[in-house]
């Protein structure tokens, strides 16, 4: 499996209602340097209905701006959609975050 394969991978096990950090897809991928490479890959994501890219966010639970699939607002809907909650500064709660 090749790269992109394994953050994929990864990213399809993140349930309804959680989401993990770049760093964490990364590290579950397979090397914990590859965070801008999880980027990269969820930008070129091919199955947007199977891979559920919407659900890796920043670390701090920042919402990533250029959210490939129609911006963070469209992200935070999605999120909001799945039982995902956010505190006062839009960001997502620590709860909400795989383990």
């Amino acid at each position: 499996m090749n790269t992109f394969g394994k953050i994929y991978s990864v990213v399809r096990k993140i349930p309804q209602g959680k989401v993990a950090s770049y760093g964490q897809v990364a590290l579950l991928a397979g090397n914990p340097r590859w965070s801008r490479v999880v980027g990269y890959a969820l930008h070129s994501n091919p199955s947007p209905g199977e891979i559920p890219c919407h659900r890796v966010v920043f670390s701090d639970g920042r919402l990533s701006k250029g959210f490939a699939f129609g911006g963070e607002d469209v992200q935070r809907a999605l999120l909001e959609g799945e039982g995902v909650t956010f505190d006062a500064e839009g960001r997502v709660e620590r709860s909400c975050f795989i383990e």
